[in-house]
């Protein structure tokens, strides 16, 4: 070699596209243990709580004061079955799944109005109530937007292949929601929608305009579809003026509330779940939790969810790539905001949406989907500290600045360019 001259790095190209996953399952990465012993607990308190709430209910309508626990505790062990099965799968896997996923969501939607029971004015259930679809839509549009998002990070800001594909995506979904209706499922899956439309790259002026024609478009859309929609939001407007203009069941729970003071009445001993707090076991679930435990018990049940929200952020914090950060982040937000909305809800700081509270109320539906969104939030676990991209995925600062995230990889790229066409060695 010529003095004075120097022998150039090869430059890696680095893929366009993440590579696919070399095989199904992934078990030798350790899963969040927080997260962990958080379900462990969350398995264990929701399991006494649903029993304490639902014995009575059980024994007047069913003749046996166990009916209920019995069934939660086999919807219990499948979801820890699923979960257990879906943190060892490796979360690139869906990508092939989310299409045929969100077929099949549209038409057990459909199949509802085939041959749905009608129950509280509403054909939301199929097979005696023990399946929901509604749930399902909103695990699959988490799943399908993530996919979906990930696939098109370079086409969200023309309006012909990102807002009006997204648009398309979530109106046949929420409509076929309220349809039933069901307004606090289509009010979940259409803010899970817009929230995973901005992590996943949208410009600022789009969210903006998805966030108003939502809004526009929901105000409508409850007012045409819903008869209980508006009726709630007034409750609760007029809610906010003066406490005793508050829906019934927000003034019933709130009255079990107070009645639990600090440390409550005992496991057992609540008063409401007698009397008039309906849907012990399911909507008012928290009201009894509080009235049993005191505040005490409120505020145990508030940080279990508040872990989950922490490790949820932080496993999309560290995820390798953009598809399991939408992942972890959509997946997280859905969970602690289906309990946020329950727990506002019943102390009338929310209108009132009938959210079952995760991992806690009675109801096959809600645990089984709970359960799956927390396998794959492992499964994401698994794979924190991979590099599964050229540039390890650890640009933004939030974990709701997924956008921060490219624009640091591309500044990181062109910069050690730089320093590989530099290098002197």
């Amino acid at each position: 070699m010529a003095a004075g001259t120097y022998r150039q790095k090869p430059v890696n190209k680095e893929p366009d596209t993440e590579p696919a996953p070399s095989r199904w399952f992934k078990i030798n990465g350790s899963p969040d243990l927080l997260l962990a012993l958080t379900m462990v607990l969350f398995v264990v308190f929701g399991l006494i709580m649903v029993w304490s709430a639902s014995y009575d209910f059980s024994y007047n309508e069913y003749g046996d004061p166990n009916y209920q626990i019995y069934r939660q505790v086999l919807w219990m062990f499948l979801g820890i079955t699923t979960c257990v099965t879906l943190s060892t799968v490796d979360y690139h896997r869906l990508a092939k799944f989310a299409v045929p996923i969100m077929l099949f969501t549209i038409g057990m939607l459909v199949f509802v109005f085939i041959s749905g029971q009608e129950r509280l004015n509403a054909v939301r259930t199929l097979f005696n109530g023990s399946i929901q679809p509604s749930e399902l839509a909103k695990l699959t549009i988490v799943i399908y937007l993530s996919v979906w998002l990930n696939s098109r990070k370079d086409m969200l800001h023309d309006a012909t292949w990102g807002l009006i594909p997204f648009g398309i995506i979530i109106g046949v979904l929420v409509i076929l929601i309220l349809m039933q209706p069901d307004t606090s499922a289509a009010i979940t899956v259409a803010i899970l929608g817009v929230l995973l439309f901005y992590l996943g790259g949208s410009g600022l002026k789009q969210f903006i305009i998805v966030s108003l024609v939502a809004g526009v478009a929901g105000y409508f859309l409850l007012t045409i579809f819903s008869s209980t929609g508006s009726s709630r939001f007034e409750s609760f407007f007029n809610g906010l003026k003066d406490s005793k203009n508050s829906a019934d069941h927000v003034i019933y729970a709130f009255e079990a509330i107070v009645n639990g003071g600090w440390f409550g009445v005992g496991i057992g001993n609540s008063v409401g779940k007698y009397t008039v707090l309906p849907f012990e076991s399911t909507d008012s679930i928290f009201a009894v939790i509080t009235e049993e435990l005191g505040l005490l018990g409120a505020m145990f049940t508030v940080s279990l969810y508040g872990v989950i929200a922490w490790r949820g952020f932080k496993i999309a914090n560290r995820a390798p790539d953009m598809l399991g950060s939408l992942l972890a982040a959509g997946l997280t937000v859905w969970i602690v905001f289906e309990a946020g909305i329950n727990m506002l809800s019943l102390v009338g700081w929310f209108p009132f949406a009938g959210n079952a509270l995760p991992f806690i109320s009675y109801g096959g539906s809600s645990v089984l989907m709970s359960f799956i969104a927390i396998g794959i939030i492992f499964s994401v676990s698994r794979h924190s500290g991979e590099q599964t991209e050229a540039e390890e995925w650890r640009g933004f600062s939030a974990t709701f600045d997924l956008r921060g995230r490219n624009r640091r990889r591309s500044v990181s790229r062109s910069s050690r360019s730089e320093r590989i066409d530099q290098d002197p060695s």
